[in-house]
């Protein structure tokens, strides 16, 4: 797809990140943000007025110490906390996870390759060092999750995450669609994972575009490649609208 087709001045753009904004990396905290997207969203901001958030699995402190010194709205945990451009902090109350927590951690002590991230009301099992070991450590989360109230499984790419069961990131999308700047505005996703499809969902529900990076089923009806193919198509919608901007200048 042409992004500039879509990204206008009056759209609220919101952005996934690992497998988006960046490039999966073997382990979460060995992601490596590229030093030119800091500059790009910011210049996003700019464009759009502010509407520009990012919506990720992450904790919202993972996400403002990799993007540093950008601030921007995020919600974190596939919603279960969320940040509106106003700063404010909306916390979602969370079932216990301890269940699951104690499952994945005897999990992970018998099988190296596994990583164990715990989150505020989340609790992933990270199995890409091992994916031999995918339908064990299936049956092991969901064995806890089924028994523990007010959570859901979550599939993503080489991981399986327990979140409380009423987030997502569709309903994190409608809430920033509700407040200002992202009021009165065309919803743009773009995401890569299964874990993106509730958002997917809701921004075509509203009129928006959804956009998947990568391969797999899906229900947005645009894709594009591979991150990298993201953040050009996100550096040209800036130049594009720097060019009319300085064309228009320059008529008499």
């Amino acid at each position: 797809m042409n992004l500039s087709d879509y990204l206008k001045p009056d759209c609220a753009l919101f952005l996934d990140f690992d497998g988006t904004l960046v490039d999966i990396a073997p382990r979460p905290e060995a992601v490596v943000v590229p030093v030119e997207l800091i500059a790009t969203l910011r210049a996003l901001q700019t464009y759009l007025g502010g509407a520009v958030a990012v919506i990720s699995g992450r904790p919202i402190d993972q996400i403002d110490a990799l993007l540093a010194p950008a601030r921007l709205p995020v919600a974190g945990v596939h919603g279960a906390e969320r940040r509106s451009a106003n700063g404010h902090l909306v916390l979602t109350d969370v079932p216990s996870a301890a269940r699951v927590h104690a499952a994945a951690q005897t999990l992970a002590r018998q099988h190296p390759g596994l990583r164990v991230e715990l989150k505020r009301g989340s609790v992933a099992l990270h199995y890409r060092q091992a994916p031999a070991l995918e339908a064990v450590c299936l049956a092991a989360m969901r064995a806890a999750v089924d028994a523990s109230p007010g959570l859901s499984l979550l599939r993503g790419k080489m991981v399986l995450e327990a979140k409380p069961s009423g987030v997502s990131k569709g309903h994190a999308i409608e809430a920033f669609l509700r407040e200002p700047p992202f009021m009165g505005r065309t919803p743009i996703f773009i995401g890569d994972d299964v874990t993106d499809e509730a958002g997917f969902d809701a921004v075509q529900r509203l009129g928006g575009a959804a956009v998947k990076v990568g391969e797999g089923v899906t229900v947005a009806t645009h894709r594009m490649a591979h991150p990298s193919e993201m953040r050009e198509q996100l550096r040209a919608v800036l130049a594009h609208r720097s060019q009319e901007d300085s064309d228009t200048e320059s008529r008499p």
